[in-house]
């Protein structure tokens, strides 16, 4: 099927529809300047809630291609499981110990009126459900960065890493998550880049 045909067959948006779905695309934004707070707590390290999902969604296709899971599945989680923080902020787990957060009504409100009510809705529904093996894995994935931030943080002296890292592996419910995270807690997060040449290489550059 060409691309004229395509175009042809799809359905038509509204016009209250295409200007709701250029207003989500905008409220999606938001999350590059919504911080993740758990790192006050720490007291290291930071990142936004676009840059925690985007490390979470390569983590989660690679988690589905090892567990022959549904990847487009894990992706969609992936990247729509903060969505609502654009309303809500990002809520750690200390304010979740007294504070309740909203989520599924924040993001109600976002896609209200877009057509994608359903979908993206229902995906939020089996990510928090955790009953799927996709949702599992997606949920794998969110401890998984969450882990290579916390060694990245350990790495570079702060110690307090260490018992976070503990209760985020704890959380870890797939075997492929699972032997993931012992990987990562055995390199150091710098391997990628320093590890991968001579050291000899840093020196002379040749």
């Amino acid at each position: 099927m060409n691309r004229d045909a395509t175009s042809q067959t799809a359905p038509a948006l509204t016009a209250g529809q295409r200007a709701r779905l250029i207003d989500l695309f905008h409220e999606a934004g938001m999350l590059r300047h919504t911080p993740r707070s758990g790192y006050a707590f720490l007291g290291s390290g930071r990142e936004s809630v676009a840059e925690h999902s985007y490390r979470m969604s390569i983590i989660g296709l690679v988690l589905a291609r090892l567990a022959g899971a549904d990847a487009g599945r894990v992706l969609e989680l992936c990247l729509l499981h903060d969505l609502h923080e654009a309303r809500t902020g990002d809520f750690n787990y200390i304010n979740h110990r007294y504070n309740s957060c909203r989520a599924r009504d924040a993001l109600a409100d976002a896609v209200e009126g877009t057509g994608l009510e359903e979908e993206i809705l229902s995906a939020q529904d089996e990510f928090e459900a955790r009953e799927t093996l996709e949702a599992r894995l997606a949920r794998d994935a969110d401890q998984l960065d969450l882990i290579c931030n916390l060694k990245a943080e350990l790495d570079r002296g702060n110690a307090f890493a260490a018992q976070w890292l503990e209760s985020a592996v704890q959380r870890l419910r797939t075997p492929w998550a699972k032997e993931l995270a012992e990987e990562a807690l055995a390199a150091d997060h710098n391997r990628w880049w320093y590890g991968r040449v001579e050291k000899q290489w840093w020196v002379e550059r040749r």
